[in-house]
């Protein structure tokens, strides 16, 4: 079925506001063998926003129209809609009870204006909003007999009140809509340590011998995303050969991140981490304090970014640093240990590098780093790695780097 989405919104256009539909729209939709083929941003303008229904009422069979719901004069998606498929608008009772009683909650003075928000063409379904006050619209295909439209959705422009209305009113009328042999699977797997071309040449070719199967890819600092799309029975075919191929460099097969991934498994462990960072500036200690949880298992984050701080911080002997350099792994795992012995914790991570774009030599040139772990009961780990970019994405590779050394460590151990 061909589906189409139209954002309506001036501050779309003039990028005061980001797009978030598009992207959530067609993750929902996916699973019922449901694509978006084509999506289009239109100005709150009366011209442009009936210019666009009639070109695409007769183009499609599934339309999403976002936007436009509201009690401001901008606000024209409703009476466009009802205006082009020559629909009556009528106020529904219920509906303008339900709206006065919400802002009398809120101590929200009424208006003239809100009262548009109870106005539905005639015919079209109510979507309820839970968390805001317009409410969305389903007009079914052809819901006037003399024009050819297609299965239409309208509904409000906050992600907020958009998705949540998505989820719990919009996908049970696309099931009901939507045959059932078009069905289909999405799966995902987040790789860390691995580039894009190997992963590719290490599950390409035996994809290839799975039919119906959609593969893609998508390259991030430090991990790659990969993406398969198809029947059922496909789905379980090309997951093993993926599983098999990719193993423990596999972190997720969800929507999450790595550091979210580490924070899990250390809780599950009930064992804590510190970080030593030098070259990173802190990174580590920021994503992993992003993830609901972490006060659980993170103890402490040291910065310790001059020579200086190393050995005021964390004890770190001067004539270490002197004989090795700060970028080094003997002074990496030093940062670790003394780290670890700091914040008393089971885990200590350190970083250690050259961020560029200037303090290379032969020897150490711009984008090396040094990652370390160490772990009680264990030796202290340290690797080295290069990463030739610019300082932003060397720091998101450097702790990348030390988050899947400790993700490895630890699913090793258990």
């Amino acid at each position: 079925m061909r589906v189409t989405l139209v954002n309506t919104g001036t501050e779309l256009l003039l990028g005061d506001v980001q797009d978030a539909h598009l992207a959530f729209i067609a993750r929902e939709i996916l699973p019922l063998g449901l694509r978006i083929e084509e999506r289009r941003t239109v100005p709150d303008t009366e011209a442009t926003i009936r210019r666009t229904l009639g070109e695409l009422l007769p183009a499609c069979e599934i339309l999403f129209v976002t936007g436009g719901l509201g009690p401001t004069d901008d606000d024209i998606t409703r009476e466009m809609v009802a205006d082009v498929l020559g629909l009556e608008l009528r106020q529904d009772p219920q509906l303008l009870s339900s709206l006065q009683q919400r802002l009398q909650t809120r101590g929200i003075k009424w208006t003239a204006r809100i009262a548009r928000q109870a106005d539905v063409p005639a015919g079209a379904q109510v979507l309820p909003n839970q968390n805001g006050s317009a409410s969305g619209l389903y007009l079914k295909a052809k819901i006037n007999p003399r024009i050819t439209s297609p299965h239409l959705f309208v509904l409000p422009g906050p992600p907020r009140e958009l998705q949540p209305m998505f989820q719990a009113s919009v996908m049970p009328i696309l099931r009901s809509i939507v045959p059932a042999s078009g069905l289909l699977e999405r799966r995902l797997y987040k790789i860390a340590g691995v580039g894009e071309s190997l992963v590719e040449e290490a599950i390409s070719g035996k994809l290839m011998a799975v039919p119906g199967i959609e593969l893609g890819y998508c390259a991030r600092p430090g991990e790659v995303e990969v993406r398969i799309i198809g029947k059922a029975e496909a789905i379980e075919q090309a997951d093993a050969i993926i599983k098999s191929a990719l193993g423990l460099s596999i972190f997720s097969t969800a929507d999450e991140s790595l550091e979210e991934v580490i924070v899990k498994l250390l809780a599950s462990r009930n064992q804590t981490l510190a970080a030593a960072e030098s070259c990173t500036g802190g990174l580590i200690a920021n994503r992993i304090t992003n993830v609901p949880g972490a006060s659980n298992v993170f103890i402490a984050g040291y910065v310790c970014y001059a020579n200086q701080a190393k050995s005021d911080m964390l004890n770190v002997d001067p004539k270490l640093i002197e004989e090795h350099g700060a970028v080094s792994e003997p002074v990496a795992r030093a940062l670790a240990q003394h780290a670890r012995a700091c914040a008393e914790s089971d885990h200590a991570l350190a970083t250690t590098g050259i961020a560029g774009p200037t303090g290379g030599s032969p020897e150490k040139p711009v984008g090396t780093v040094y990652v370390a772990l160490d772990l009680a009961k264990s030796e202290t780990i340290a690797r080295k790695f290069f990463f030739p970019t610019d300082r932003e994405t060397f720091k998101e590779l450097a702790a990348q780097a030390a988050f899947d050394l400790l993700r490895r460590k630890l699913l090793a151990t258990s």
